[in-house]
């Protein structure tokens, strides 16, 4: 993606070196300038629509490892998820990423910054391919349309269910619309956008992608969405599902294949990234190492002991492609301070737990990062049927049983007459571990609170409560939008 990142520098430049004096959700009048005569033609629209993929991928820390904002996109997406679930933490106690882990997460905390500010990046590029949209070839105005809306949503998304309301824009707004840059929509109208885009997809795209949006995409981000939504739409959700079940996606024979042999059968998006190339490679996987330090950090993401017990019991063939014990670890019934194996730089060579070997550049490492895959899928599925109660549906049971058995459960001995919702949520937490699902999860089906609270109390995270599983509205914002941008009650 060079050229992308030169595109992407040209048209929204400008707004990063603006971001002292002016709100990132609008693009300075020479930017609009610029971008009113770029888009002038099909290839220059779908450049644009390429670019948008960039501000999803982000900016490596290894090449820009200043601690102020620098949209880093999906790359500290762990953060803000995995951490301030019951999965993992921060080796040490230091530092604002710590913060996250110990639910004491505050405005001014600059990954959630960035992370928000990166958000709106990606929505704020869709739109602009929006508004120029028809100066494409006329046959691919509506498949253009829905990938960029698709886009869009998936940014919504992720902000609906971390920040609650926020502000709602589905056009690039000037600099005097401060109630509409700046003004929080109630989350159930912001859901009801993230429906319609998705909706498009679901007509428009088709299945030629893995690394960009796709019609099954769209069908298991929008069934997701139904189960999240103050409403649930268990209904819609199941058929939505189906429809991918029957559209030629297969689970890997072998777990670990999933993860590094790239958009394998099982894989339906992911953003790719390239080893060894520092604008379009990710530092995450060098920073999810601690016993031989990779990344800048001491250790992230590092798997906490309950995690570790329930894949000893649970986890299958899944346990030794999930996470390794290193050092003194290793011969501990449960590891204390297990690493995360499922995104190991390429090259890397762990066979010696005392002297592991991470590649020759870790901290520009090549792997791409899921969004969504087809075992998330099955267990939507299984979700959808349930509809938050035990369930022996057969098709429930069987598309669950589908996860276990690759896992190495036996399909008749290990298959239960009825699901329970407790049983659905370990088998995605030993399943999609260490993919951002986990917090999602717990609040999806009601048990945040529980679950959080009582993981909060036993590690003595005194700073907990109900109102922290949503994320404080950042600081810079607030003061931007001159007391139009309300914050979370904390």
């Amino acid at each position: 993606m060079k050229y992308i990142k030169l595109l992407i520098f040209v048209i929204t430049g400008a707004m990063f070196v603006s971001c002292d004096t002016d709100e990132f959700l609008n693009p300075l009048p020479d930017t609009s300038i610029v971008s009113e005569n770029f888009f002038q033609s099909d290839d220059d629209v779908l450049s644009g629509i390429i670019g948008v993929y960039d501000a999803i991928q982000g900016v490596n820390e290894n090449t820009q490892s200043s601690s102020v904002r620098f949209n880093r996109g999906v790359q500290l997406e762990y953060l803000l998820t995995e951490h301030r679930s019951d999965n993992t933490r921060s080796k040490t106690l230091e530092g604002s990423r710590a913060d996250f882990h110990r639910y004491i997460v505050e405005p001014e905390n600059i990954q959630s910054e960035d992370y928000y500010q990166s958000m709106y990046e990606i929505i704020f590029r869709a739109n602009n391919v929006l508004k120029y949209v028809d100066n494409a070839d006329a046959a691919n105005i509506n498949k253009y349309t829905a990938e960029a809306k698709f886009l869009r949503a998936y940014a919504y998304f992720n902000l609906v269910r971390l920040y609650g309301d926020v502000p709602l824009l589905t056009r690039v707004a000037s600099s005097d619309e401060k109630e509409l840059l700046y003004t929080r929509v109630d989350v159930a109208k912001v859901y009801e956008q993230i429906v319609s885009d998705l909706k498009e997809g679901v007509s428009y795209l088709d299945n030629s992608h893995k690394s960009r949006a796709s019609k099954a995409a769209a069908q298991g981000i929008l069934a997701k969405v139904y189960l999240s939504q103050p409403s649930p739409n268990y209904s819609g959700a199941k058929a939505l599902c189906e429809a991918i079940m029957g559209s030629g996606f297969s689970l890997q024979s072998n777990f670990s294949d999933v993860f590094y042999k790239e958009l394998n059968s099982e894989i339906i998006f992911a953003i790719e990234y390239i080893a060894g190339d520092p604008n379009e490679s990710q530092g995450f996987s060098s920073e999810f190492t601690s016993f031989k330090r990779q990344g800048r950090q001491d250790g992230l993401n590092i798997v906490n002991p309950n995690l570790a017990v329930d894949f000893i019991a649970h986890g299958g063939n899944r346990t030794t492609a999930s996470y390794a014990a290193f050092g003194d670890d290793v011969n501990l019934p449960v590891p204390l301070d297990a690493e995360i194996i499922k995104f190991l730089p390429f090259g890397s060579n762990i066979s010696d737990r005392n002297l592991p070997t991470y590649g020759e550049q870790p901290g520009n490492a090549g792997n791409d990062w899921i969004i969504l895959r087809y075992s998330d899928v099955l267990l939507m599925h299984a979700e959808a049927i349930m509809q938050g109660n035990p369930t022996n549906d057969t098709s429930a049971i069987d598309s669950y049983m589908k996860v276990k058995v690759r896992a190495g459960f036996d399909a008749v001995a290990d298959r239960p007459s009825a699901l329970t919702v407790d049983a659905l949520l370990l088998e995605r937490r030993v399943e999609l571990a260490f993919e951002n699902h986990r917090f999602f999860d717990l609040v999806r089906l009601g048990v945040a609170h529980q679950v959080l609270g009582a993981h909060a109390t036993l590690k003595g995270y005194t700073s907990y409560n109900v109102r922290r599983l949503l994320l404080p509205i950042p600081s810079r914002e607030i003061n931007l939008s001159e007391g139009l941008l309300t914050q979370n009650p904390q």
